[in-house]
């Protein structure tokens, strides 16, 4: 598995910890970090998603329903909500991964983590949403600048900075 794809694998791992058990985000990333010892460059990218995504959950959900609406977000697996989210997040949000860098990577860990359904269908979805990127971007971005402005958003412990 390449890098940053293995940082990406522990990120998802972190956010489907916390979606079904919810347990501190903090605590979740440190414990995980752990296991899977990175680089410090991919410590620093695999918190970055997880930081990222966590508090938008419910902005990149909607966005997500919008795109797949024979699939309640709530009915769609844990596993593949976020991996879609992180996607989202990286082409939309962090505007550092290209699109198509994104899809790809989103993609290969469905195919090691989901269904035998789930590349397919995070692949339809997110070629969708690749489809309005600006748009979902501008979106995003709005929502995100309405979002109360508080260093707490997310409890990591202070050596592991936000």
């Amino acid at each position: 598995m390449k890098s940053r794809t293995k940082a990406r694998s522990v990120a998802l791992q972190a956010l489907y910890e916390i979606d079904l058990t919810e347990h501190a985000v903090g605590q979740v990333l440190q414990e995980r970090l752990a296991d899977t010892p990175l680089e410090d460059r991919l410590d620093e990218f695999t918190r970055a998603i997880v930081v990222g995504v966590f508090p938008l959950r419910e902005i990149l959900d909607h966005h997500l329903a919008e795109h797949a609406p024979e699939w309640p977000i709530d009915q769609i697996s844990i596993i593949d909500r976020n991996l879609l989210r992180i996607a989202l997040w990286e082409f939309a949000v962090s505007n550092e991964t290209p699109v198509k860098v994104a899809i790809n990577e989103a993609v290969e860990l469905a195919k090691v983590y989901g269904t035998d359904s789930s590349p397919r269908f995070v692949n339809g979805v997110l070629g969708s949403l690749a489809a309005k990127e600006h748009e979902l971007r501008q979106d995003l971005l709005d929502a995100i600048a309405k979002l109360p402005q508080t260093t707490d958003r997310v409890d990591l412990p202070p050596d592991m900075g936000e």
